[in-house]
Order: structure tokens, then C-alpha cells, then sequence
């Protein structure tokens, strides 16, 4: 097996949420890189949040940011972009706000919500970002260039619930997805993990027989179907674990590095 691109998701998969990369994941990357393997991020975080990771792994490619909506590199070239239609976002927004549900819109790379609270609080924390509370008609001010959407929950039932309200009312028009038990993403069609990796790849000149993808939740199911190689964390979904080609430790094993020096590096 021979793996000259090996993508992996952030939180949950490379760091605990909300934590730093720990010595021995940086160690493993920059084993990979040493031996001639392309090491990148695929990830559901905004861009801002997760250059500091990609500097401290000494990633120098682009980055797969939004679940796929933007890749970047780390200079802050835009190499592709799919952004929501402002008329789109103003309909999602006005859907919210009837039903009382928590929103943050990600307009050009920074963070919108309507007032801050607990969910905006420990999202800020967990991502080590700053957004901005403009209220619900000041979202509306803030509808160029957004990425994605994100309403979070309370729960995975709820977050489930939300998720398929979205789909029956919104039709094809939206492709939200569950990131995280509490994380209810809304994109674009046509827009994820999956499609960045085929894009980074063929950029590159690789095969997508020579890529590998590793993740834990269940907006990485596309991405490690389309890699041609998948490894699930000790901690993923069951969901995750099904359709991998192997397993690895968990994120607080840091089951990372693991799977880097066995199944990229061939090292038993």
C-alpha cells in the first residue's frame, strides 16, 4: 500500500476538542511529510480556526476548510469556494429565528450569531475563535461569502430532528449534516469532505487510489468513502467504523499517530 495523501478530519480525529495538537500527532505528521507523504486537513471548522493547527503540524498544502466549501492555502490563497446564495441564507436565518433555534453564519471567514450565549460561549471556546453578536436582522447584514451555517442543539435527538425538519422544508436547496451530536451543519449540495479531496487530489497530480482518509464523525463518511484507503478512530461512530478499511486508537490515545506510523508508514 502505497499512500502519498493522507487527509484527516480535526476534532475528534488529530485533537480532543477544543485542545492542542499533542507532541506525539506532530511527531507522526512530520514522519509522514519526511517520508514523501502529502499530510492535509479536511475539516468542518471555519478557516481561521484551523490554519494554527495545520502551522503546528508544518502542513504547507492547502487546506480543506467548511466540510469542503473553501480550500485555502496556509499562504491564504483561495484555490475553490462554494458559497450559499445570500437570498438562501436570509431564508434559513428567518426559519431559525420562528423557532427560536441557535444560528451562526460564517460570512467571509468570521463568525456571526445573534446574541451571545451558552451555545456561542462554548463554541468559542472549543474552536478558539471571537464571533460577533449582531442580532437576528444584523445576521441578515452578513449573507456574502458564507460558507455554512450552523445551528446547534442540545442533543443528538434534537439535533437529528432539526437536520430532518431542514431537509423536508428546504428540498434539495440545503445538505445539512450532523458533525457532531450537537452540530447541525448547513451547506450547499454537493458540497463536502469527499469533493475536496478529489479536487486537492487531482491539484496535486495523485490518484485517488493513493489517498487516505481518516475520521470519527459522520460528516466524514463521504471523505473516507472517496479515499482510497479509510481508517475510523477508536472513538467514531459506529456509522464511521462500518464503512473503514481500519480501525485505530482513540483521539485521547492519540489512536492519530497510531494509524499514521501502521497503515501510512507501513511500521508495525
Amino acid at each position: 500500500m502505497s499512500i502519498k495523501l493522507f487527509v484527516t478530519d480535526l476534532d475528534g480525529t488529530l485533537l480532543p476538542s477544543g485542545q492542542r495538537v499533542s507532541a506525539e500527532n506532530i511527531a507522526a505528521a512530520q514522519a509522514a511529510v519526511k517520508a514523501g507523504v502529502t499530510v492535509t486537513i479536511a475539516t468542518g471548522r471555519m478557516y481561521k480556526a484551523a490554519l494554527p493547527v495545520a502551522k503546528a503540524l508544518g502542513v504547507d498544502v492547502p487546506i480543506i476548510t467548511y466540510n469542503g466549501a473553501l480550500i485555502k492555502t496556509v499562504a491564504g490563497e483561495v484555490l475553490y469556494s462554494n458559497y450559499l446564495e445570500p437570498e438562501l441564507v436570509c431564508r434559513v436565518i428567518d426559519y431559525c429565528r420562528e423557532r427560536d433555534w441557535y444560528l451562526q453564519i460564517y460570512s467571509q471567514d468570521e463568525l456571526y450569531y445573534a446574541e451571545e450565549n451558552q451555545y456561542a460561549q462554548a463554541y468559542e471556546a472549543d474552536q478558539h475563535v471571537k464571533g460577533h453578536a449582531v442580532g437576528w436582522d444584523g445576521l441578515k447584514e452578513h449573507t456574502e461569502a458564507v460558507c455554512k451555517l450552523l445551528s446547534i442543539t442540545d442533543n443528538s435527538e434534537e439535533t437529528d430532528a432539526r437536520i430532518a425538519e431542514l431537509r423536508t422544508v428546504f428540498g434539495d436547496v440545503l445538505s445539512p449534516v450532523r458533525s457532531k451530536a450537537q452540530y447541525a451543519e448547513i451547506i450547499n449540495p454537493g458540497v463536502s469532505k469527499a469533493a475536496g479531496i478529489r479536487k486537492l487530489a487531482e491539484r496535486l497530480g495523485i490518484s485517488i487510489a493513493d489517498t487516505m482518509a481518516i475520521g470519527d464523525a459522520e460528516n466524514d463518511l463521504p471523505m473516507l468513502k472517496a479515499a482510497g484507503h479509510s481508517v475510523a478512530m477508536g472513538n467514531a461512530v459506529a456509522a464511521v467504523k462500518k464503512v473503514c478499511d481500519y480501525e485505530t486508537g482513540t483521539c485521547q490515545e492519540n489512536g492519530w499517530a497510531a494509524a499514521v506510523f501502521r497503515y501510512v508508514l507501513d511500521q508495525k
